[in-house]
C-alpha cells in the first residue's frame, strides 16, 4: 500500500491545495530528526501519527 500517495491525497482535502499540503508534508515532523512528515510516512505506523495530525487540524487544533 502507498502510504505517502494516501497522506497527500488526505493532506490535500485538509488544506484545500496541493501547493499548501506540499508545504506542510514536506516540514520536519515533531520529534522526528531529519524527517518530513511525507517521509514519515512512507511506513504504516508513520502514516498513522501523520494522519493523526491531519484529523486534528481538521478539527481546527493546532498540531
Amino acid at each position: 500500500m502507498k502510504y505517502d500517495a494516501l497522506i497527500q491525497q488526505q493532506a490535500k482535502l485538509v488544506f484545500g491545495n496541493k501547493a499548501k499540503a506540499d508545504h506542510w508534508l514536506n516540514q520536519p515532523m515533531v520529534g522526528v530528526v531529519g524527517c518530513s512528515r511525507l517521509q514519515a510516512a512512507h511506513t504504516e505506523a508513520g502514516y498513522e501519527l501523520v494522519k493523526s495530525e491531519l484529523e486534528r487540524l481538521s478539527h481546527g487544533f493546532a498540531v
